[in-house]
């Protein structure tokens, strides 16, 4: 039992982490069935298309689905076009805070797609299909043996003899391939470290208290989760009963729209007076009736959301 609360701890404590190699390890299974199952390279004057195509669109379909799964997506653009929000915000403010945002959403979005294209190119498979019909490569390697070389070049991905022969002094388009996927990998890992140790460095807040802040954030989450539901079963059952039983509905205060906007907005952190969330801000503020809850939010240096149980802030 002891073994499993501490397995229990781990996966909580590095969730973010392993959803993430899930993600990658799920990636590169579908890139293997597709480049051994489906993938047949036409070796004609096709080849370029349908490489790129297998090597290109499935990364794209990936990055859109990881935009639609994200729930800090639609709370980025849920009711931003309203006339109404429209008149009231300011449009660099907004700007401002929704490309940091989405920076943030793209950067999350793009785990699964980088993967594709990684584990493609090492697997070589679709570069060495698409790459045999680009004319730039057919004439390094072909150089003035005219088109019958080119003829040739577009057959190698069928034919691994001939592609060995073909490649002479030249890298062969599998290692070409593999050397991309690994400058691919090493170009995000650096980029990833640079951005993590930038953001770390510019943290508004302690390690501590970032840690205190997530835990907040999952918790009060959680609790948002369990109270609406309990809210919306009062409301449902008032409105049935009052319906079926023809009776006028007695008193039942729910959130009022401009409630649920002051608490759906993006939250930007005040070190003075430092709030953990926008409920918190909201309640610490007379319900968001205080001058301060329209002073506050100015800064978009630092911004803070919580989507899914989890603290995140521009930079951390």
């Amino acid at each position: 039992m002891e073994r499993l609360h501490k397995a229990m701890d781990f996966f909580i404590r590095h969730q973010t982490t392993l959803s993430y190699s899930m993600v990658s390890l799920l990636t590169a299974g579908s890139e293997q069935i597709f480049s051994s199952v489906v993938f047949k390279c036409p070796c004609n004057s096709g080849n370029m298309l349908y490489g790129f195509s297998f090597l290109l669109a499935p990364a794209f379909i990936l990055l859109l689905l990881g935009y639609m799964v994200n729930a800090r997506t639609w709370r980025l653009f849920t009711g931003k076009c309203s006339q109404q929000k429209c008149l009231q915000r300011s449009p660099w403010g907004t700007c401002a805070s929704s490309c940091q945002l989405l920076v943030q959403i793209t950067a999350k979005a793009s785990v699964a797609p980088l993967t594709w294209i990684a584990v493609a190119l090492l697997g070589a498979n679709f570069y060495e299909c698409a790459a045999s019909g680009n004319s730039r490569i057919a004439r390094l390697f072909c150089k003035d043996n005219g088109t019958d070389c080119q003829n040739q070049l577009l057959k190698t991905p069928c034919d691994k003899e001939l592609s060995a022969k073909i490649s002479g002094e030249w890298l062969s388009l599998k290692a070409q391939s593999q050397l991309i996927g690994w400058l691919l990998i090493a170009s995000i890992m650096t980029v990833a470290l640079i951005s993590t140790c930038v953001s770390r460095c510019c943290s508004p807040v302690s390690y501590l208290q970032l840690k205190f802040w997530k835990i907040y954030s999952k918790k009060e989450h959680e609790l948002f989760e369990i109270k609406a539901k309990e809210h919306a079963t009062k409301l449902a059952e008032r409105n049935t009963n009052c319906f079926f039983e023809a009776t006028d509905p007695a008193p039942f205060h729910t959130p009022s729209n401009e409630d649920w906007q002051k608490i759906s907005i993006l939250y930007t952190f005040d070190s003075e007076e430092q709030y953990y969330s926008m409920i918190h801000k909201y309640v610490s503020t007379n319900r968001g009736n205080s001058p301060k809850f329209n002073e506050e939010g100015q800064d978009l240096t630092v911004l803070a959301f919580v989507d899914e149980g989890q603290a995140s802030i521009s930079g951390l």
